[in-house]
């Protein structure tokens, strides 16, 4: 693949609604290239149905998603603008994967070659002959991309993209998505394992009862609604604890462990220069930071709390 201009997806005020239901709910935020673009929000919080307007699967009540300020179907070649993965199993079970890439490839007036081409990005250039119907779930979520890239698209979308795989095979994703972002292209995915999204994305955009949350870096996120504390490990507990009260720290000693204390918002190199300055032995000092789905979990469940 070589380096790809890619253009922004925007959701101007998007509303969507099913008859009382109101799934997106003024939505606004935009997607730019050259990283990668976690899409995050609890089941039902709009993100799919985000998605689907965006490729003019849906229509929206109010407001537009667009790509460069146009919608997806003002584009002349738009397989080669944006390429999307929403539901992996969407194949015929009797077409091989070959041919079914090969039908997504003449209806966008692709060269055939392009088959070839993506089933070897993904890994099933040995099973291209082969019924999809007899696939794996993560061989199905690999063709699922293929077709995504078949059109070399700068814009790539993939609703739930890890879902199936192996170990192995999420490590491949996780790569995949970072080097389609180093060419330049704008890469937009949702996921719920949290551990993934926090390895391979770069920015987030969270999303709650169709409503924007967040739309920020993803260390930034973190930082944001989360908190840090310092874990200490000592045989003179209470000699600790009598020095970082003198300096004005607050701690807790752990319950079940004689030897632990707990210093909420602190760094590890204070205190540790304040056990060194009072000759005090430290057998463990470590920082403890709440993960990516602390984050979440806290930032969600206080926004339902508010509602």
């Amino acid at each position: 693949m070589s380096q790809i201009t890619a253009g922004t997806l925007q959701a101007h005020a998007l509303v969507k609604r099913y008859g009382t239901v109101t799934a997106v709910d003024r939505l606004s935020f935009q997607v730019d290239p050259g990283k990668v673009t976690g899409f995050l929000g609890p089941n039902g919080a709009g993100k799919s149905t985000t998605l689907r307007m965006f490729l003019g699967l849906d229509q929206p009540t109010s407001g537009a998603a667009t790509v460069d300020g146009r919608r997806l179907a003002e584009l002349p070649h738009p397989m080669r603008v944006i390429g999307a993965m929403l539901d992996a199993r969407a194949v015929h079970p009797q077409r091989t994967a070959a041919d079914h890439l090969a039908a997504v490839a003449r209806a966008g007036g692709l060269p055939r070659r392009r088959v070839t081409e993506t089933l070897e990005l993904v890994g099933l250039a040995e099973v291209g002959a082969r019924p999809a119907g007899g696939f794996s779930l993560g061989m199905k979520q690999r063709l699922g991309i293929a077709t995504a890239l078949i059109g070399d698209p700068g814009i790539v979308m993939f609703d739930e993209p890890l879902n199936g795989l192996d170990p192995e095979g999420i490590r491949w994703a996780r790569s995949l998505m970072r080097d389609l972002a180093t060419e330049g292209r704008l890469v937009l995915f949702s996921s719920h394992l949290m551990g993934e999204m926090e390895l391979t994305a770069d920015h987030l955009i969270v999303i709650d009862d169709g409503r924007l949350l967040a739309d920020q870096p993803l260390e930034a996120f973190i930082a944001a609604n989360t908190s840090e504390c310092v874990r200490v490990r000592t045989p003179q507990r209470a000699a600790l604890l009598e020095a970082l009260s003198q300096a004005g720290l607050s701690a807790r000693p752990d319950a079940d462990d004689a030897d632990v204390v707990t210093v909420p918002d602190a760094r590890t190199e204070q205190v540790g220069h304040l056990a060194a300055s009072t000759a005090i032995e430290l057998s463990e000092l470590t920082l403890i930071r709440d993960s990516l789905e602390d984050a979440f979990l806290t930032l969600t469940s206080t926004d339902r709390k508010a509602v």
